[in-house]
Protein backbone atom coordinates (compact mmCIF):
# COMPACT_ATOMS: atom_id res chain seq x y z
CA UNK A 1 0.00 0.00 0.00
CA UNK A 2 1.53 3.29 -1.13
CA UNK A 3 0.26 5.21 1.90
CA UNK A 4 2.35 2.96 4.17
CA UNK A 5 5.39 2.64 1.90
CA UNK A 6 7.54 4.52 4.41
CA UNK A 7 6.92 1.76 6.98
CA UNK A 8 8.41 -0.99 4.77
CA UNK A 9 11.87 -1.79 6.09
CA UNK A 10 11.29 0.01 9.39
CA UNK A 11 13.22 -1.79 12.13
CA UNK A 12 13.62 -1.77 15.89
CA UNK A 13 15.57 -3.83 18.42
CA UNK A 14 14.74 -4.68 22.03
CA UNK A 15 16.65 -6.69 24.62
CA UNK A 16 15.29 -8.99 27.32
CA UNK A 17 16.55 -11.65 29.71
CA UNK A 18 14.84 -15.04 29.41
CA UNK A 19 14.39 -15.45 33.14
CA UNK A 20 12.69 -18.72 34.14
CA UNK A 21 9.65 -17.36 36.00
CA UNK A 22 7.50 -16.59 32.95
CA UNK A 23 8.18 -19.84 31.13
CA UNK A 24 7.65 -21.84 34.32
CA UNK A 25 4.41 -19.96 35.02
CA UNK A 26 3.03 -20.90 31.59
CA UNK A 27 4.10 -24.51 32.08
CA UNK A 28 2.25 -24.68 35.40
CA UNK A 29 -0.82 -22.93 33.94
CA UNK A 30 -0.96 -25.70 31.32
CA UNK A 31 -0.56 -28.49 33.89
CA UNK A 32 3.22 -28.91 33.75
CA UNK A 33 5.82 -28.85 36.49
CA UNK A 34 7.49 -25.49 35.80
CA UNK A 35 10.96 -26.74 36.76
CA UNK A 36 13.12 -24.88 34.23
CA UNK A 37 16.36 -23.36 35.49
CA UNK A 38 19.13 -21.25 34.00
CA UNK A 39 20.89 -23.07 31.17
CA UNK A 40 17.93 -25.26 30.20
CA UNK A 41 16.55 -24.96 26.68
CA UNK A 42 13.60 -22.58 26.48
CA UNK A 43 10.51 -24.44 25.23
CA UNK A 44 9.65 -23.58 21.64
CA UNK A 45 7.49 -20.45 21.24
CA UNK A 46 8.01 -19.46 24.87
CA UNK A 47 9.99 -16.50 23.55
CA UNK A 48 6.56 -14.90 23.02
CA UNK A 49 6.39 -14.46 26.81
CA UNK A 50 9.25 -11.95 26.70
CA UNK A 51 10.01 -8.60 25.04
CA UNK A 52 6.93 -6.92 26.50
CA UNK A 53 5.72 -3.74 24.81
CA UNK A 54 4.38 -1.95 27.87
CA UNK A 55 2.61 1.35 27.17
CA UNK A 56 1.18 3.91 29.62
CA UNK A 57 -2.61 4.29 29.66
CA UNK A 58 -2.44 7.16 27.17
CA UNK A 59 -0.57 4.90 24.74
CA UNK A 60 -3.33 2.28 24.48
CA UNK A 61 -6.19 1.98 22.02
CA UNK A 62 -9.76 1.28 23.11
CA UNK A 63 -9.22 -2.43 22.34
CA UNK A 64 -6.38 -2.65 24.88
CA UNK A 65 -3.64 -2.97 22.26
CA UNK A 66 -0.87 -0.36 22.04
CA UNK A 67 -2.24 2.56 20.03
CA UNK A 68 -1.49 2.48 16.30
CA UNK A 69 1.18 4.58 14.67
CA UNK A 70 4.32 3.60 16.61
CA UNK A 71 6.39 0.82 15.13
CA UNK A 72 3.39 -0.61 13.26
CA UNK A 73 1.64 1.46 10.55
CA UNK A 74 -1.55 3.33 11.60
CA UNK A 75 -4.00 1.19 9.62
CA UNK A 76 -7.46 2.72 10.06
CA UNK A 77 -9.36 -0.58 10.26
CA UNK A 78 -10.43 -1.17 13.89
CA UNK A 79 -9.98 -4.91 14.47
CA UNK A 80 -6.46 -6.33 14.78
CA UNK A 81 -5.55 -10.01 15.02
CA UNK A 82 -2.50 -12.27 14.72
CA UNK A 83 -3.34 -14.31 11.59
CA UNK A 84 -0.41 -16.71 11.48
CA UNK A 85 3.31 -17.03 11.07
CA UNK A 86 6.36 -19.00 10.00
CA UNK A 87 9.32 -19.82 12.23
CA UNK A 88 12.74 -21.38 11.67
CA UNK A 89 14.64 -22.64 14.71
CA UNK A 90 18.36 -22.39 14.00
CA UNK A 91 19.72 -23.02 17.49
CA UNK A 92 18.16 -23.29 20.96
CA UNK A 93 17.50 -20.33 23.19
CA UNK A 94 18.35 -21.02 26.82
CA UNK A 95 16.80 -19.88 30.06
CA UNK A 96 18.89 -17.04 31.44
CA UNK A 97 20.08 -15.84 28.02
CA UNK A 98 20.17 -12.14 27.27
CA UNK A 99 18.52 -11.94 23.85
CA UNK A 100 18.16 -9.17 21.29
CA UNK A 101 15.01 -9.22 19.16
CA UNK A 102 15.26 -7.24 15.94
CA UNK A 103 11.92 -6.61 14.20
CA UNK A 104 11.52 -5.39 10.63
CA UNK A 105 8.34 -4.62 8.68
CA UNK A 106 8.49 -6.64 5.47
CA UNK A 107 5.20 -5.77 3.77
CA UNK A 108 1.83 -4.04 4.05
CA UNK A 109 -0.82 -5.48 1.72
CA UNK A 110 -4.53 -4.74 1.24
CA UNK A 111 -6.92 -7.49 0.20
CA UNK A 112 -10.67 -7.92 -0.11
CA UNK A 113 -12.30 -10.94 1.48
CA UNK A 114 -15.78 -12.16 2.39
CA UNK A 115 -15.69 -9.97 5.50
CA UNK A 116 -14.64 -6.85 3.58
CA UNK A 117 -11.33 -5.01 3.39
CA UNK A 118 -8.32 -6.65 5.05
CA UNK A 119 -4.86 -5.21 5.54
CA UNK A 120 -2.01 -7.65 6.23
CA UNK A 121 1.20 -6.50 7.86
CA UNK A 122 4.10 -8.98 7.86
CA UNK A 123 6.86 -8.44 10.41
CA UNK A 124 10.12 -10.37 10.62
CA UNK A 125 11.66 -11.02 14.03
CA UNK A 126 15.20 -12.31 14.56
CA UNK A 127 16.30 -13.44 18.02
CA UNK A 128 20.00 -13.49 18.84
CA UNK A 129 21.56 -14.50 22.17
CA UNK A 130 24.97 -13.20 21.12
CA UNK A 131 26.14 -16.06 18.93
CA UNK A 132 24.04 -15.54 15.81
CA UNK A 133 20.34 -15.74 15.00
CA UNK A 134 18.63 -18.51 16.98
CA UNK A 135 15.03 -17.98 15.83
CA UNK A 136 13.83 -16.32 12.63
CA UNK A 137 10.11 -15.59 12.54
CA UNK A 138 7.64 -13.98 10.16
CA UNK A 139 4.45 -12.79 11.83
CA UNK A 140 1.29 -11.95 9.88
CA UNK A 141 -1.01 -9.37 11.45
CA UNK A 142 -4.43 -8.67 9.93
CA UNK A 143 -6.54 -5.54 10.32
CA UNK A 144 -10.26 -5.91 9.64
CA UNK A 145 -13.45 -3.90 9.33
CA UNK A 146 -16.01 -3.83 12.19
CA UNK A 147 -17.91 -7.08 12.61
CA UNK A 148 -21.00 -7.28 10.39
CA UNK A 149 -22.73 -9.81 12.65
CA UNK A 150 -22.10 -12.12 15.55
CA UNK A 151 -20.43 -15.51 15.18
CA UNK A 152 -22.09 -18.71 16.49
CA UNK A 153 -21.29 -19.84 20.02
CA UNK A 154 -18.70 -22.60 20.42
CA UNK A 155 -20.01 -26.16 20.27
CA UNK A 156 -18.66 -29.10 22.25
CA UNK A 157 -17.72 -32.16 20.27
CA UNK A 158 -15.68 -35.36 20.60
CA UNK A 159 -11.99 -35.44 19.84
CA UNK A 160 -11.43 -36.04 16.12
CA UNK A 161 -9.68 -39.08 14.75
CA UNK A 162 -5.97 -38.30 14.82
CA UNK A 163 -2.72 -40.00 15.76
CA UNK A 164 -2.43 -37.52 18.61
CA UNK A 165 -5.39 -35.85 20.28
CA UNK A 166 -5.47 -34.02 23.60
CA UNK A 167 -8.27 -31.93 25.04
CA UNK A 168 -7.99 -28.66 26.93
CA UNK A 169 -10.54 -26.46 28.71
CA UNK A 170 -9.73 -22.94 27.43
CA UNK A 171 -11.42 -21.28 30.39
CA UNK A 172 -11.33 -17.60 31.29
CA UNK A 173 -8.66 -18.13 33.98
CA UNK A 174 -6.24 -19.68 31.48
CA UNK A 175 -6.92 -16.92 28.94
CA UNK A 176 -6.34 -14.24 31.57
CA UNK A 177 -3.09 -15.85 32.69
CA UNK A 178 -1.78 -16.12 29.12
CA UNK A 179 -2.72 -12.47 28.49
CA UNK A 180 -0.82 -11.47 31.63
CA UNK A 181 2.25 -13.57 30.82
CA UNK A 182 2.50 -12.06 27.32
CA UNK A 183 1.42 -8.52 28.35
CA UNK A 184 -1.36 -8.84 25.76
CA UNK A 185 -3.97 -6.22 26.63
CA UNK A 186 -6.40 -7.12 23.83
CA UNK A 187 -9.72 -7.13 25.62
CA UNK A 188 -11.30 -9.92 23.54
CA UNK A 189 -9.33 -12.42 25.62
CA UNK A 190 -10.47 -11.40 29.13
CA UNK A 191 -13.21 -8.73 28.96
CA UNK A 192 -16.39 -10.65 28.10
CA UNK A 193 -18.73 -7.64 27.71
CA UNK A 194 -16.24 -5.98 25.36
CA UNK A 195 -15.70 -9.16 23.32
CA UNK A 196 -19.45 -9.67 22.86
CA UNK A 197 -20.80 -6.12 22.66
CA UNK A 198 -17.96 -4.35 20.82
CA UNK A 199 -16.36 -7.01 18.61
CA UNK A 200 -19.43 -9.27 18.18
CA UNK A 201 -17.83 -12.48 19.41
CA UNK A 202 -20.02 -15.01 21.26
CA UNK A 203 -17.49 -15.52 24.07
CA UNK A 204 -13.88 -14.82 25.01
CA UNK A 205 -11.41 -15.54 22.21
CA UNK A 206 -8.62 -18.08 22.69
CA UNK A 207 -5.29 -16.48 21.75
CA UNK A 208 -3.79 -17.62 18.47
CA UNK A 209 -0.28 -17.75 20.00
CA UNK A 210 -1.59 -19.90 22.85
CA UNK A 211 -3.04 -22.38 20.35
CA UNK A 212 0.23 -22.38 18.40
CA UNK A 213 2.15 -23.05 21.62
CA UNK A 214 -0.12 -25.99 22.45
CA UNK A 215 0.39 -27.43 18.97
CA UNK A 216 4.17 -27.18 18.91
CA UNK A 217 4.37 -28.58 22.45
CA UNK A 218 2.32 -31.59 21.35
CA UNK A 219 4.66 -32.18 18.41
CA UNK A 220 7.79 -31.71 20.52
CA UNK A 221 6.59 -34.40 22.95
CA UNK A 222 5.54 -36.87 20.26
CA UNK A 223 8.27 -36.57 17.63
CA UNK A 224 11.71 -38.11 18.09
CA UNK A 225 13.56 -35.60 15.88
CA UNK A 226 14.24 -31.95 16.77
CA UNK A 227 11.84 -29.38 15.32
CA UNK A 228 13.46 -27.11 12.71
CA UNK A 229 10.44 -25.17 11.48
CA UNK A 230 6.84 -24.36 12.32
CA UNK A 231 4.17 -22.68 10.18
CA UNK A 232 0.70 -21.86 11.50
CA UNK A 233 -2.46 -20.16 10.31
CA UNK A 234 -5.64 -19.10 12.08
CA UNK A 235 -8.73 -20.53 10.37
CA UNK A 236 -11.64 -19.71 12.71
CA UNK A 237 -11.67 -18.17 16.19
CA UNK A 238 -11.76 -20.53 19.17
CA UNK A 239 -13.65 -19.51 22.30
CA UNK A 240 -13.98 -20.34 25.95
CA UNK A 241 -17.04 -22.39 26.86
CA UNK A 242 -16.26 -25.53 24.84
CA UNK A 243 -13.41 -28.07 24.85
CA UNK A 244 -10.47 -27.33 22.56
CA UNK A 245 -8.93 -30.40 20.94
CA UNK A 246 -5.21 -30.24 20.12
CA UNK A 247 -4.47 -32.75 17.36
CA UNK A 248 -1.72 -34.00 15.08
CA UNK A 249 -0.75 -36.61 12.52
CA UNK A 250 2.74 -37.69 11.50
CA UNK A 251 3.88 -36.70 7.99
CA UNK A 252 6.96 -37.50 5.90
CA UNK A 253 8.57 -34.18 6.91
CA UNK A 254 7.30 -33.88 10.50
CA UNK A 255 3.68 -33.42 11.47
CA UNK A 256 0.41 -31.80 10.49
CA UNK A 257 -1.35 -30.18 13.44
CA UNK A 258 -4.63 -28.47 14.22
CA UNK A 259 -6.89 -27.25 17.00
CA UNK A 260 -10.60 -27.97 16.81
CA UNK A 261 -13.87 -27.04 18.53
CA UNK A 262 -16.94 -28.96 17.39
CA UNK A 263 -16.55 -29.58 13.66
CA UNK A 264 -14.44 -26.47 13.01
CA UNK A 265 -10.68 -26.40 12.69
CA UNK A 266 -9.52 -23.26 14.48
CA UNK A 267 -5.80 -23.28 13.69
CA UNK A 268 -3.79 -25.43 11.29
CA UNK A 269 -0.03 -25.87 11.43
CA UNK A 270 2.88 -27.88 10.08
CA UNK A 271 6.08 -28.91 11.82
CA UNK A 272 9.31 -29.66 9.97
CA UNK A 273 11.89 -31.81 11.70
CA UNK A 274 15.64 -31.48 11.35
Amino acid sequence: MSEFAEWIGKSQSVVDVLEPARSNALSVALGGEGALKAGDELPLLHHWLYFWDVKPPAGLGTDGHPAKGGFLPPVALPRRMWAGGRLTFLKPLRVGDTVTKTSTILSVTEKTGRSGTLVFVTVQHELDAGDGVAVREEQDLVYREPAAGSLPAPVAGPAPAAAWAETLDPNSVLLFRYSALTMNGHRIHYDRPYAIEEEAYPALVVHGPLQATLLIDLAARKLSAPIAGFDFRGEKPAFDGAPLHVCGDVTDTGAGLWTQQGDAKNMTATVRTA
